[in-house]
């Protein structure tokens, strides 16, 4: 059994990431091919007279808001756009830091030394604070240029533990048998070190993926995020906020499915964190043993 077929087999046995994963099933499924099978719109307004803020029905089952909007229009392309938003900030994140940490780990020394200290006085700047400063100037801000944002911001953490991970397995036997078999740094860092050092940083990659869900739905809920008429959940999220009393369908169904989004992907996280932990893998071989990585004798 590979380890890959081992980490699955562990995964689907995993209680808490049954449910996750069907979850996320469904969330990826409804963005996918949900707003194909709707009949509005996003930013449709259908009677602005007759059909505003309407309670839920069965021709509306989320409601309408205070444009006369479906709601479940907007919440099944809010889920595209926040998904889509979080998954592509998050690849973007995680590639950087990843290849921060390797380079620094690997280079060790003087080098590694500077690379931390130019780290530190990254995470010494809030985040948050950063990105509403940055939107505040640069608003509106382009689909696009938020991704970018979310993940230029984000990749300092996981950069640290991949760094951890890298200085401990550079020492090992097999990093040391590619260099006496001639291989380049390059494809150390790519070929041996990477395939041992990628667990934990699918880890936070899950993990990040929430927070950066609750993050754009924060930044679209003070009018830096996402805008119309783009429907994010954030951007739904405000619209009803003003009309809660009255419109309370608005706030509850973007809420219900942010709430339900980041508990899914955590909870996927947490029970990764348990499986592609070595110890816990039935008959696979450690994560830093030499015969996980082919020595490369060209």
């Amino acid at each position: 059994m590979t380890r890959a077929t081992s980490v699955w087999s562990r995964l689907i046995r995993h209680r808490s990431a049954r449910w996750a994963l069907a979850i996320i099933a469904i969330l990826v499924v409804s963005a996918v091919i949900g707003p194909m099978l709707v009949s509005y719109g996003g930013s449709q307004q259908l009677d602005i007279v007759r059909l505003q803020n309407r309670p839920p029905s069965w021709a509306h089952p989320f409601g309408t808001d205070q444009y006369s909007r479906d709601l479940l229009t907007r919440v099944l392309l809010g889920a595209r756009i926040s998904l889509l938003i979080a998954s592509l900030a998050v690849l973007l994140s995680m590639t950087i830091g990843t290849a921060y940490g390797l380079v620094a780990g690997y280079a060790g020394g003087a080098i590694d030394d500077i690379m931390m200290r130019v780290l530190d006085g990254f995470l010494s700047i809030p985040r948050v604070l950063l990105l509403i400063a940055i939107l505040t100037l640069w608003n509106p801000v382009p689909l696009a240029g938020l991704i970018v944002l979310l993940g230029v911001t984000g990749w300092f953490g996981v950069s640290r533990l991949v760094r951890a991970e890298t200085l401990a397995a550079r020492t090992l036997d097999y990093v040391d048998a590619a260099r006496a078999l001639g291989a380049e740094d390059a494809r150390i860092l790519w070929r041996h070190l990477l395939p041992n050092v990628i667990s934990p940083v699918i880890v936070a990659a899950t993990l990040s993926v929430g927070n950066v869900i609750v993050l754009e739905a924060g930044l679209s809920f003070l009018g830096v995020g996402a805008r119309e008429p783009t429907p994010s959940w954030g951007s739904i999220f405000i619209d009803g906020v003003d009309f809660f009393a009255g419109n309370w369908w608005v706030v509850l169904f973007p809420g219900i499915a942010i709430v339900a989004t980041v508990l899914a992907f955590n909870v996927l996280g947490d029970a990764l964190r348990d499986v592609l932990d070595p110890r816990q893998l039935d008959g696979a071989r450690p994560a830093h043993d030499p015969a996980i990585a082919t020595i490369d004798q060209d």
